[in-house]
C-alpha cells in the first residue's frame, strides 16, 4: 500500500515518494535488497504468512522468498501508486508481464474471459489479446461502440490513450461511463502520470511499461499496474504463481527514474511540440500526429501537455528517413533521454494483421519519433537532412 498522499506538488512528490523513511533509516539513498531468501525459523508462523502472501496480501515481517515480496520493489510500487493517486501498485518484470497478469487477475475465479479493446494499442498487447494464450477472447471496437460490445462475461475493457503509435486520444470519462461496472484498463505509458492520471477520469486500472519514460534512460525493463488494493491482491497472487516479479535492481533504478520524471517529460514534450510544428510545415511530410496540434480533440482536459511522441507520414518512402538519420537513433522503445525513430509497420506493430494496422491508421509511410532531451535545433537538422 502507498503512504497517505502528500499535499505537495507532483514534482516534489516524484522526488520524495517511496523515500519517506530514509531519514529514519539513517541513509540518504534507498537501499537495494538483493536477497533471494530470508531467515524463517518459526515454521508455524511462516506457514500462516505464506497463506497471506498467496492471497495477495503483504504481511509485515520477513519476505520469506524473493518471489513473494521484495522491499526495494515495494518502494517503487509505493511511489508509483502515489503519483497515479492509486491505493496500490504492483510491479512486474516487463510491461507485457504486467498486461498478462491483468488479464489473468480479471478472470480469476469468475470466468470473465471476454475483453473489449480499442485499437490501436501497443503491438505486443494486440498480439497477446489475439493469441488466445490466456484463454481470453477479444472484441475489437471503436471507442463509441464499447458499451454495445460488453457481454456478461466481459472482465476488462482495454484502451491506450494517447495510443501508440498514432497518438489517437480517447475521452476517458466517456469510455469509463460506457464500461459500466466492467473495469477499464488504461495503458498510460505514453502520457505518464506527469501529463495524465486516468484514475481521476474514471479508469479502474492503469498500466505502464516502466521500461519507457518511468525508467527514462533505456537501461531497465519493467512493468507496473496502479489500481485498487483489491485488484492488487489478485495481481500479486498471479505474480507469485507465475514468477513475474520485478528484479530489485530494476526496482531501484525505476524509483530513481521517478525523481526526474517530471523534468524529463516536460522538456521532451516541449521539444516534441516544436518538432511537430516544423514537420507540419514541411512539404515532405504528408501528415503529423501530435496531441498538442489539435485543440479540439477528445479528452482535451485529461492531459497537461502533448507528450514526447510525434508520429508523421512522409510523402516519399518512410524507411529512407530511418536510414538517413545520424544523431537520432533508429530503434524501438520510447521515453528515453535520447531521441529514437522507428517504422511501426515493420517493428512494434508488425505483429498486427496488415488490414487491422491499416484500419487503425498505421500506414507504411508512418514513422514514430520518441523525442529526447537534445537541443531541438540539432534534432531538426538531423530530421531535415534525413527527409
Amino acid at each position: 500500500m502507498t503512504q497517505p498522499h502528500s499535499p505537495a506538488s507532483f514534482a516534489t512528490r516524484a522526488v520524495h515518494a517511496g523515500r519517506d523513511d530514509l531519514t529514519e533509516l539513517g541513509v540518504h539513498v534507498a537501499p537495494i535488497d538483493l536477497s533471494t531468501t530470508y531467515p524463517a525459523a518459526d515454521s508455524a508462523a511462516e506457514a500462516m504468512r505464506m497463506d497471506e502472501f498467496a492471497a495477495g496480501a503483504q504481511p509485515a515481517g520477513s519476505p520469506i522468498y524473493a518471489r513473494l515480496h521484495n522491499p526495494t520493489v515495494a518502494r517503487f510500487e509505493s511511489a508509483l501508486a502515489e503519483l497515479e493517486n492509486a491505493e496500490a501498485s504492483v510491479a512486474f518484470a516487463s510491461g507485457m508481464a504486467a498486461m498478462t497478469a491483468c488479464l489473468l487477475a480479471a478472470s480469476q475465479g469468475n470466468q470473465k474471459t471476454h475483453v473489449v479493446a480499442v485499437r490501436p494499442v501497443y503491438g505486443g498487447t494486440d498480439l497477446l489479446l489475439n493469441s488466445g494464450l490466456l484463454g481470453t477472447n477479444v472484441t475489437w471496437v471503436d471507442a463509441d461502440k464499447v458499451a454495445a460490445a460488453i457481454q456478461p462475461d466481459t472482465g476488462l475493457v482495454i484502451v491506450e490513450t494517447p495510443a501508440n503509435p498514432t497518438l489517437t486520444e480517447l475521452d476517458l470519462a466517456q469510455v469509463a461511463h460506457a464500461c459500466g461496472d466492467v473495469p477499464l484498463l488504461v495503458d498510460n505509458t505514453v502520457a505518464t502520470p506527469v501529463l495524465q492520471r486516468p484514475l481521476e477520469h474514471g479508469a479502474s486500472i492503469v498500466l505502464h511499461s516502466a521500461t519507457k519514460s518511468l525508467g527514462g534512460y533505456g537501461d531497465v525493463v519493467g512493468g507496473i499496474v496502479a489500481c485498487s488494493e483489491t485488484f492488487a491482491r489478485g495481481l500479486r497472487s498471479v505474480r507469485i504463481a507465475t514468477g513475474g516479479i520485478l528484479h530489485p535492481l530494476a526496482g531501484y533504478m525505476l524509483l530513481r527514474g521517478l525523481a526526474t520524471l517530471p523534468i524529463r517529460v516536460r522538456h521532451a514534450s516541449e521539444n516534441a511540440h516544436e518538432l511537430a510544428l516544423r514537420l507540419q510545415a514541411d512539404e515532405r511530410v504528408a501528415h503529423v500526429y501530435y496531441p498538442g496540434l489539435n485543440a479540439d480533440r477528445p479528452g482535451t482536459n485529461q492531459m497537461s501537455g502533448g507528450g514526447s511522441l510525434v508520429s508523421f507520414e512522409t510523402v516519399d518512402d518512410a524507411k529512407d528517413v530511418v536510414l538517413g538519420v545520424n544523431l537520432i537513433t533508429p530503434a524501438v522503445s520510447l521515453g528515453s533521454v535520447d531521441t529514437l525513430i522507428q517504422h511501426p509497420a515493420s517493428l512494434t506493430h508488425h505483429v498486427v494483421n496488415s488490414d487491422d494496422r491499416a484500419a487503425c491508421g498505421i500506414s507504411d509511410k508512418l514513422l514514430r519519433l520518441s523525442v529526447g532531451l537534445e537541443d531541438v535545433d540539432d534534432l531538426w537538422a538531423d530530421l531535415d537532412q534525413a527527409l
